[in-house]
């Protein structure tokens, strides 16, 4: 299936590996050229140089924090060297950050809670703002946020990301519908357990408030996966770049939740 994607410019943050990486791979796979940012410059040149194997593309890899302005300003002006043109902006946006700590709540003061919302609320929100109206302007644009399972279903360790994830879900039902004639869409990516560096953490801060061991709070979470299994980044990745096909135009401001059926709801 062509995805429609041939000679876009999609930004893709939290890219060096993961989910993020995942979503770029397939974006390039299918011929956009796409700029990755991460903060750890190794990884992020090893992700680099697996995305130029793969076509004809262009691959610029920016090393900065996306949570901060000065990082934010390098990606897109990366974006902008790949275009051509100044004030260009991508034609896909990717945000990702790497969810706050595990815990209890009665630990986390202001400054940690401020710590969480900035990088996994303001961020993206600061990065829609600097890129949806370059994409209303050309009558088409894709923003697809990485999210998590626990906004649709909270557990009690993610407080941080449930209370600052579930921020930017509200905002975006606002504004995908209000952008909603202008050929840009803007959803939300939620993962469950996937087989990343993420979740092998999440593994050892569980155990410290179970007292379990990090491999029996991993098999019991599998077990409780109705899959039977954790999922593969590939997967994600698949399904990120189909959001930002040209197949999915109709579907906007929406939460699409990839868990393996662990979610028990019916809506």
């Amino acid at each position: 299936m062509d995805l429609g994607l041939q000679g876009k410019i999609a930004l893709v943050c939290g890219a060096s590996k993961g989910l993020g990486y995942a979503s770029a791979e397939h974006l390039a796979r299918e011929g956009a050229h796409v700029v990755i940012v991460a903060r750890g410059q190794e990884a992020l040149d090893q992700a680099a140089a697996k995305l130029r194997a793969l076509g004809n593309i262009k691959v610029i890899a920016v090393a900065t924090d996306i949570a901060t302005p000065e990082g934010r300003a390098k990606a897109l002006a990366a974006v902008d060297e790949i275009a051509g043109k100044k004030g260009h902006g991508p034609d896909i946006l990717v945000n990702n950050a790497g969810g706050p700590p595990l815990g209890d709540f009665r630990d986390w003061d202001r400054e940690i809670w401020l710590k969480a919302i900035d990088a996994n609320m303001l961020t993206p929100v600061e990065l829609i703002k600097a890129t949806v109206d370059q994409m209303i302007a050309r009558g088409w644009g894709r923003i697809v946020n990485i999210t998590s399972s626990s906004v649709k279903a909270p557990r009690y360790d993610l407080g941080l990301s449930n209370g600052a994830r579930s921020g930017l879900t509200g905002f975006v039902a606002g504004v995908s519908r209000h952008i909603a004639k202008s050929g840009v869409t803007i959803n939300n990516l939620l993962p469950g357990s996937f087989e990343t560096d993420r979740l092998r953490s999440s593994f050892v801060g569980s155990a410290k408030l179970t007292g379990e061991t990090p491999e029996e709070v991993r098999v019991q979470r599998m077990a409780e996966t109705p899959a039977g299994r954790f999922g593969d980044p590939d997967e994600f990745g698949a399904t990120c770049a189909f959001l930002c096909s040209k197949h999915a135009g109709y579907i906007n401001g929406q939460n699409v939740l990839m868990d393996g059926g662990a979610y028990p709801g019916i809506f």
